[in-house]
Protein backbone atom coordinates (compact mmCIF):
# COMPACT_ATOMS: atom_id res chain seq x y z
CA UNK A 1 0.00 0.00 0.00
CA UNK A 2 1.28 3.41 -0.78
CA UNK A 3 0.14 4.78 2.38
CA UNK A 4 2.31 2.67 4.87
CA UNK A 5 5.51 0.58 3.61
CA UNK A 6 4.22 -3.13 3.22
CA UNK A 7 7.98 -4.43 3.25
CA UNK A 8 10.60 -3.00 5.86
CA UNK A 9 9.62 -1.98 9.27
CA UNK A 10 6.20 -1.52 9.73
CA UNK A 11 4.81 -0.44 13.23
CA UNK A 12 1.36 0.08 15.42
CA UNK A 13 2.55 3.15 17.37
CA UNK A 14 2.43 3.05 21.20
CA UNK A 15 5.55 4.55 22.51
CA UNK A 16 8.02 2.86 21.71
CA UNK A 17 6.69 0.57 18.50
CA UNK A 18 5.54 -2.59 18.34
CA UNK A 19 7.25 -3.81 14.87
CA UNK A 20 5.70 -6.48 12.79
CA UNK A 21 7.53 -7.01 9.89
CA UNK A 22 10.84 -8.39 9.58
CA UNK A 23 14.42 -6.29 8.93
CA UNK A 24 14.33 -6.32 4.82
CA UNK A 25 17.45 -7.05 3.11
CA UNK A 26 19.19 -5.31 -0.69
CA UNK A 27 17.40 -1.95 -1.60
CA UNK A 28 14.77 -2.24 1.37
CA UNK A 29 17.04 -0.45 3.77
CA UNK A 30 16.80 -2.98 6.11
CA UNK A 31 19.80 -4.67 7.79
CA UNK A 32 20.97 -8.15 6.00
CA UNK A 33 20.20 -10.58 8.14
CA UNK A 34 22.17 -13.38 9.03
CA UNK A 35 21.92 -16.67 8.16
CA UNK A 36 21.44 -16.03 4.82
CA UNK A 37 18.56 -18.72 4.34
CA UNK A 38 14.87 -17.02 4.08
CA UNK A 39 11.28 -18.93 4.29
CA UNK A 40 9.10 -18.81 0.96
CA UNK A 41 8.03 -15.49 2.32
CA UNK A 42 11.24 -13.61 2.05
CA UNK A 43 11.77 -13.27 6.01
CA UNK A 44 14.70 -15.02 7.05
CA UNK A 45 15.17 -18.07 8.93
CA UNK A 46 16.44 -17.92 12.65
CA UNK A 47 19.55 -19.78 13.98
CA UNK A 48 19.59 -22.51 16.56
CA UNK A 49 20.92 -19.27 18.60
CA UNK A 50 18.37 -17.28 17.98
CA UNK A 51 15.57 -19.96 18.63
CA UNK A 52 17.64 -20.55 22.32
CA UNK A 53 17.52 -16.93 23.40
CA UNK A 54 14.13 -16.46 22.88
CA UNK A 55 13.33 -19.92 24.18
CA UNK A 56 15.25 -18.78 27.38
CA UNK A 57 12.94 -15.41 28.17
CA UNK A 58 10.98 -16.20 31.39
CA UNK A 59 6.97 -15.13 30.63
CA UNK A 60 4.90 -14.41 34.02
CA UNK A 61 1.44 -12.91 34.44
CA UNK A 62 -1.52 -14.53 33.89
CA UNK A 63 -3.57 -14.39 30.35
CA UNK A 64 -5.86 -11.51 30.20
CA UNK A 65 -3.30 -8.75 31.78
CA UNK A 66 0.13 -7.67 31.04
CA UNK A 67 2.87 -10.15 31.12
CA UNK A 68 6.19 -9.70 32.75
CA UNK A 69 8.90 -10.76 30.55
CA UNK A 70 12.35 -11.65 32.18
CA UNK A 71 15.74 -12.32 30.17
CA UNK A 72 19.51 -11.61 30.41
CA UNK A 73 20.56 -8.14 29.11
CA UNK A 74 22.13 -7.71 25.68
CA UNK A 75 19.72 -10.27 24.01
CA UNK A 76 20.02 -10.51 20.43
CA UNK A 77 18.49 -12.61 17.54
CA UNK A 78 19.76 -12.32 13.76
CA UNK A 79 16.42 -12.80 12.31
CA UNK A 80 12.37 -12.19 13.52
CA UNK A 81 11.79 -14.93 15.57
CA UNK A 82 8.99 -16.22 17.49
CA UNK A 83 7.61 -18.52 20.25
CA UNK A 84 4.16 -19.65 21.27
CA UNK A 85 4.23 -19.16 25.37
CA UNK A 86 0.24 -19.85 25.77
CA UNK A 87 -2.93 -21.47 22.86
CA UNK A 88 -5.48 -19.97 22.91
CA UNK A 89 -8.84 -21.73 23.59
CA UNK A 90 -11.39 -19.55 22.21
CA UNK A 91 -12.44 -18.92 18.24
CA UNK A 92 -10.11 -20.38 15.64
CA UNK A 93 -8.05 -17.16 13.79
CA UNK A 94 -8.51 -17.32 10.20
CA UNK A 95 -7.10 -15.76 7.36
CA UNK A 96 -9.32 -12.78 6.32
CA UNK A 97 -10.45 -12.06 9.64
CA UNK A 98 -9.87 -8.90 12.03
CA UNK A 99 -7.60 -10.28 14.81
CA UNK A 100 -7.38 -7.69 17.90
CA UNK A 101 -4.60 -7.67 21.05
CA UNK A 102 -2.76 -6.74 23.16
CA UNK A 103 0.93 -6.21 23.51
CA UNK A 104 4.38 -5.01 25.63
CA UNK A 105 7.35 -4.83 24.49
CA UNK A 106 10.88 -4.89 26.17
CA UNK A 107 14.76 -3.87 24.77
CA UNK A 108 16.95 -6.30 24.57
CA UNK A 109 19.85 -4.28 25.18
CA UNK A 110 18.91 -3.80 28.30
CA UNK A 111 15.99 -6.33 29.10
CA UNK A 112 13.98 -3.25 30.38
CA UNK A 113 9.92 -2.30 29.11
CA UNK A 114 9.38 0.01 26.43
CA UNK A 115 7.11 2.02 26.54
CA UNK A 116 3.51 1.40 27.99
CA UNK A 117 1.92 -1.74 27.25
CA UNK A 118 -1.29 -1.36 25.32
CA UNK A 119 -3.00 -3.01 28.43
CA UNK A 120 -1.81 0.16 30.42
CA UNK A 121 -3.11 2.49 27.85
CA UNK A 122 -6.57 0.16 27.38
CA UNK A 123 -5.62 0.34 23.62
CA UNK A 124 -5.90 -3.16 21.96
CA UNK A 125 -4.70 -3.38 18.52
CA UNK A 126 -6.53 -4.61 15.58
CA UNK A 127 -5.19 -5.90 12.03
CA UNK A 128 -6.24 -8.13 9.34
CA UNK A 129 -5.15 -11.96 9.45
CA UNK A 130 -2.99 -12.60 6.40
CA UNK A 131 -2.37 -8.71 5.57
CA UNK A 132 1.19 -8.67 4.13
CA UNK A 133 2.18 -5.67 6.34
CA UNK A 134 2.20 -8.26 9.38
CA UNK A 135 4.27 -10.96 7.74
CA UNK A 136 5.41 -12.05 10.84
CA UNK A 137 2.64 -12.77 13.01
CA UNK A 138 0.45 -14.05 9.73
CA UNK A 139 1.93 -17.82 9.60
CA UNK A 140 2.30 -18.11 13.65
CA UNK A 141 -1.24 -17.15 14.42
CA UNK A 142 -3.21 -18.59 11.24
CA UNK A 143 -4.75 -21.77 12.97
CA UNK A 144 -4.24 -20.55 16.41
CA UNK A 145 -6.71 -19.60 18.64
CA UNK A 146 -8.54 -16.59 20.94
CA UNK A 147 -6.15 -16.54 24.33
CA UNK A 148 -2.75 -17.15 22.55
CA UNK A 149 0.10 -15.61 23.69
CA UNK A 150 3.06 -15.30 21.48
CA UNK A 151 6.58 -13.96 21.93
CA UNK A 152 7.85 -12.17 19.03
CA UNK A 153 11.98 -10.94 18.83
CA UNK A 154 13.10 -8.69 16.02
CA UNK A 155 16.46 -6.95 14.86
CA UNK A 156 15.41 -3.78 14.30
CA UNK A 157 17.93 -1.59 12.51
CA UNK A 158 17.72 2.33 13.19
CA UNK A 159 20.41 5.35 13.00
CA UNK A 160 22.30 3.91 16.14
CA UNK A 161 22.73 0.59 15.05
CA UNK A 162 20.31 -2.78 15.28
CA UNK A 163 18.61 -3.49 18.05
CA UNK A 164 16.50 -6.72 19.04
CA UNK A 165 13.08 -5.41 20.07
CA UNK A 166 11.20 -8.32 21.99
CA UNK A 167 7.10 -8.21 22.05
CA UNK A 168 4.47 -10.08 23.78
CA UNK A 169 1.19 -10.63 22.18
CA UNK A 170 -2.23 -11.78 23.03
CA UNK A 171 -4.98 -12.03 20.68
CA UNK A 172 -7.83 -10.99 23.04
CA UNK A 173 -10.92 -11.15 20.20
CA UNK A 174 -11.42 -12.50 16.63
CA UNK A 175 -14.22 -11.59 14.16
CA UNK A 176 -15.16 -12.07 10.83
CA UNK A 177 -15.46 -8.90 8.62
CA UNK A 178 -17.34 -8.57 4.45
CA UNK A 179 -15.02 -8.66 1.86
CA UNK A 180 -16.66 -6.02 -0.33
CA UNK A 181 -18.72 -3.16 0.57
CA UNK A 182 -22.47 -3.87 0.90
CA UNK A 183 -25.50 -0.82 0.95
CA UNK A 184 -27.27 1.31 -1.06
CA UNK A 185 -25.71 1.93 -4.44
CA UNK A 186 -25.15 6.02 -5.03
CA UNK A 187 -25.65 8.09 -8.18
CA UNK A 188 -22.01 9.78 -9.27
CA UNK A 189 -21.63 13.10 -10.48
CA UNK A 190 -21.24 13.32 -13.69
CA UNK A 191 -17.67 13.87 -15.22
CA UNK A 192 -16.02 11.64 -12.54
CA UNK A 193 -13.85 9.10 -12.99
CA UNK A 194 -16.09 5.77 -13.99
CA UNK A 195 -15.84 3.19 -11.97
CA UNK A 196 -16.64 -0.53 -12.49
CA UNK A 197 -16.74 -3.62 -10.28
CA UNK A 198 -15.91 -7.23 -11.29
CA UNK A 199 -17.87 -9.98 -9.73
CA UNK A 200 -15.28 -10.07 -7.10
CA UNK A 201 -16.04 -6.41 -6.06
CA UNK A 202 -12.63 -5.13 -7.53
CA UNK A 203 -12.70 -2.21 -9.07
CA UNK A 204 -11.40 -0.84 -12.01
CA UNK A 205 -11.56 3.01 -12.94
CA UNK A 206 -11.98 4.78 -16.33
CA UNK A 207 -10.71 7.88 -16.40
CA UNK A 208 -13.07 10.40 -18.69
CA UNK A 209 -11.22 11.97 -22.09
CA UNK A 210 -10.30 15.59 -20.96
CA UNK A 211 -10.62 15.23 -17.13
CA UNK A 212 -9.07 18.24 -15.37
CA UNK A 213 -7.10 16.96 -12.05
CA UNK A 214 -8.80 18.92 -9.32
CA UNK A 215 -7.49 21.58 -7.17
CA UNK A 216 -9.84 20.27 -4.11
CA UNK A 217 -10.06 16.64 -2.41
CA UNK A 218 -12.96 15.15 -4.28
CA UNK A 219 -15.33 12.67 -2.18
CA UNK A 220 -17.71 10.73 -3.98
CA UNK A 221 -19.75 7.57 -2.27
CA UNK A 222 -20.69 4.95 -4.72
CA UNK A 223 -22.42 2.86 -2.03
CA UNK A 224 -23.92 4.21 1.33
CA UNK A 225 -23.07 1.63 3.99
CA UNK A 226 -25.86 1.11 7.14
CA UNK A 227 -22.51 0.47 9.49
CA UNK A 228 -21.58 3.45 12.08
CA UNK A 229 -19.77 6.61 11.12
CA UNK A 230 -15.80 6.83 10.56
CA UNK A 231 -13.75 9.40 12.77
CA UNK A 232 -10.50 11.24 11.76
CA UNK A 233 -9.12 9.11 14.83
CA UNK A 234 -10.67 5.84 13.49
CA UNK A 235 -8.36 2.33 12.71
CA UNK A 236 -9.99 1.16 9.68
CA UNK A 237 -10.38 -1.91 7.82
CA UNK A 238 -10.68 -1.80 4.09
CA UNK A 239 -10.26 -2.93 0.41
CA UNK A 240 -9.05 -0.49 -2.07
CA UNK A 241 -7.11 0.35 -5.17
CA UNK A 242 -5.50 3.67 -6.59
CA UNK A 243 -4.52 4.66 -9.43
CA UNK A 244 -3.03 7.68 -11.09
CA UNK A 245 -4.97 10.18 -13.80
CA UNK A 246 -4.06 8.34 -16.18
CA UNK A 247 -5.56 5.56 -15.54
CA UNK A 248 -2.98 3.19 -14.37
CA UNK A 249 -3.45 1.08 -10.89
CA UNK A 250 -0.29 1.68 -8.98
CA UNK A 251 -1.32 -0.44 -5.60
CA UNK A 252 -4.54 -2.64 -4.58
CA UNK A 253 -5.27 -4.34 -1.70
CA UNK A 254 -7.88 -7.05 -3.51
CA UNK A 255 -4.75 -8.21 -5.59
CA UNK A 256 -3.39 -9.75 -2.45
CA UNK A 257 -6.81 -11.27 -1.29
CA UNK A 258 -6.80 -9.22 1.83
CA UNK A 259 -8.00 -6.17 3.17
CA UNK A 260 -5.73 -3.70 5.23
CA UNK A 261 -6.07 -1.86 8.58
CA UNK A 262 -4.57 1.11 9.51
CA UNK A 263 -5.55 4.38 11.64
CA UNK A 264 -6.88 7.38 9.68
CA UNK A 265 -4.56 9.46 11.48
CA UNK A 266 -1.45 7.82 9.55
CA UNK A 267 -2.37 7.94 6.29
CA UNK A 268 -1.94 10.72 3.61
CA UNK A 269 -4.49 13.87 4.34
CA UNK A 270 -7.02 13.30 1.43
CA UNK A 271 -7.52 10.01 3.08
CA UNK A 272 -8.31 10.98 6.34
CA UNK A 273 -10.78 14.09 5.04
CA UNK A 274 -12.06 11.94 2.61
CA UNK A 275 -13.09 9.16 5.13
CA UNK A 276 -14.12 10.89 8.12
CA UNK A 277 -18.03 11.01 8.26
CA UNK A 278 -18.43 7.95 6.15
CA UNK A 279 -19.80 5.16 7.05
CA UNK A 280 -19.32 1.68 7.47
CA UNK A 281 -20.20 -0.23 4.49
CA UNK A 282 -19.54 2.06 1.99
CA UNK A 283 -17.53 2.59 -1.13
CA UNK A 284 -15.93 6.05 -1.75
CA UNK A 285 -14.14 7.33 -4.65
CA UNK A 286 -11.37 9.76 -3.74
CA UNK A 287 -9.97 11.83 -5.81
CA UNK A 288 -6.94 13.46 -4.25
CA UNK A 289 -4.50 16.66 -5.53
CA UNK A 290 -0.66 16.30 -4.73
CA UNK A 291 -1.16 18.47 -1.81
CA UNK A 292 -3.59 16.10 0.11
CA UNK A 293 -1.28 13.33 -1.31
CA UNK A 294 2.55 13.41 -1.33
CA UNK A 295 2.58 16.77 -2.48
CA UNK A 296 6.34 17.36 -3.95
CA UNK A 297 8.19 14.91 -1.96
CA UNK A 298 11.87 14.49 -3.96
CA UNK A 299 11.87 11.10 -4.89
CA UNK A 300 8.65 9.93 -4.27
CA UNK A 301 7.23 7.85 -6.76
CA UNK A 302 4.08 9.52 -6.47
CA UNK A 303 5.30 12.98 -6.44
CA UNK A 304 3.21 15.80 -7.94
CA UNK A 305 0.01 13.06 -9.12
CA UNK A 306 -2.92 13.61 -8.68
CA UNK A 307 -4.62 10.34 -7.17
CA UNK A 308 -7.75 8.51 -7.56
CA UNK A 309 -8.41 5.49 -5.14
CA UNK A 310 -11.98 3.36 -4.78
CA UNK A 311 -12.22 2.06 -0.60
CA UNK A 312 -14.11 -0.17 0.28
CA UNK A 313 -15.00 0.42 3.97
CA UNK A 314 -15.53 -2.92 5.84
CA UNK A 315 -14.85 -2.11 9.49
CA UNK A 316 -14.17 0.74 11.47
CA UNK A 317 -12.50 1.45 15.00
Amino acid sequence: MKLRTSRGLVAIALGTALVLSGCASGNDGGASPSPSESTGSGIPTPSAADVAAVEAITVTGDAGAEATLEFEPGLEVSAPTTRIVNEGTGEELVEGNQVTMHFVSYNGADAAKAGESTWATDSPQSFTLGDPQFDLLNPELIGQKVGTRMLLANPIEDADGVTTVINLVEVVSTKEIPTRAEGEAVTPADGLPVVTLDDSGKPSVEIPEGYTAPTELVVQPLIKGSGPEVTADSTITAHYAGYTLDGEQFEASWDSGTPASFPLTGVIQGWTQGLAGQTVGSQVLLVIPPALAYGSAEGHELQDETLVFVVDILDAS
